[in-house]
């Protein structure tokens, strides 16, 4: 008999594992939300253009160990898309708002490209509200124009005609084995790009690709070094957002950081090299527990 495919569909990643899925009110934002296990609180966050089930392939393995929260920011997934620009206080201001409604009072926090931007701003501005923080291929760390420009224009083109011709090509950028990316995945990012109203909001994130609306919240020693958390800085070998340069400068402008690196993976390791992804996270946010 042929053997299963490693990876079936998000659902069966799923389908053994105790969780709740629902609409919690942030502030008058509906924010999509899914929660499973115990232990200590780790909330994760998602990259442009996302939503949760980026970290469909995780939340089991992380349910072992923690109480995990994944969510769709503002203006992404199935949350609320209100018509204003979601810059980076915009997305960190939502994130404490939905601690406050869960009742955490902090967290581990570990984000994905926005996502690790938006836990970092938040780890910076509110560090009180974050225990250990993960930095998941964050990118363009730099601000490169070509990096901006590439996002935008690749982001803007598959939600103007979310079709499987625009919108396979954009999931697949996130990868180094292109051979990962399921028609269940891209049928998922379809769906989300055909929501109404979400042209313009996806509008309203990559404000954070124009130059002078990132300049307030570019990463540079100003902020970061305000991080008090200790930090996991995640990257890969085959980043399409930015490489090692990058991480070392946050190493340099970060007080308490340490880095692992993931051979043969793209922009979501936690989905393309999940095991070692999983032990990084015990590892690092257990510490000696684990």
């Amino acid at each position: 008999m042929k053997a299963l495919p490693e990876h079936i569909s998000i659902w069966d990643e799923l389908s053994d594992v105790d969780h709740e899925l629902r609409h919690v009110d942030v502030r008058g934002v509906r924010t999509r939300v899914l929660r499973a296990g115990s232990g200590p609180d780790l909330v994760l966050l998602h990259g442009t253009g996302g939503h949760l089930e980026a970290y469909a392939r995780d939340i089991a393995g992380l349910a072992e160990h923690f109480r995990v929260t994944a969510y769709d920011m503002v203006g992404h997934g199935w949350s609320d898309l209100p018509d204003h620009h979601y810059t980076i206080d915009v997305l960190s201001d939502h994130l404490v708002a939905l601690l406050d409604v869960l009742g955490i009072e902090s967290a581990h926090l570990s984000g994905e490209s926005l996502g690790g931007w938006v836990a970092a701003w938040t780890a910076a501005h509110a560090p009180g509200r974050v225990d250990r923080l993960v930095l998941n291929t964050p990118g363009n760390i730099a601000n490169k124009p070509e990096v901006m420009a590439r996002l935008r224009d690749s982001t803007m083109a598959a939600v103007a005609d979310p079709s499987d011709e625009t919108v396979r090509p954009r999931v697949e950028f996130l990868f180094h084995h292109k051979e990962m990316v399921t028609d269940e995945l891209v049928l998922l990012r379809r769906k989300v790009y055909s929501r109404v109203g979400f042209t313009r909001a996806i509008a309203n994130t990559l404000v954070l690709q124009d130059p002078v609306v990132r300049a307030d919240f570019a990463w540079e020693p100003a902020w970061v070094g305000k991080i008090t958390a200790p930090t996991l800085l995640l990257w890969t070998d085959h980043d399409p957002t930015g490489g090692l340069d990058e991480a070392a400068l946050l190493l340099e402008w970060l007080p308490n950081a340490e880095l692992h690196v993931i051979s043969d993976a793209g922009h979501w390791p936690q989905w393309e090299k999940v095991d070692e992804y999983l032990a990084v996270h015990k590892r690092f946010l257990l510490g000696d527990a684990a």
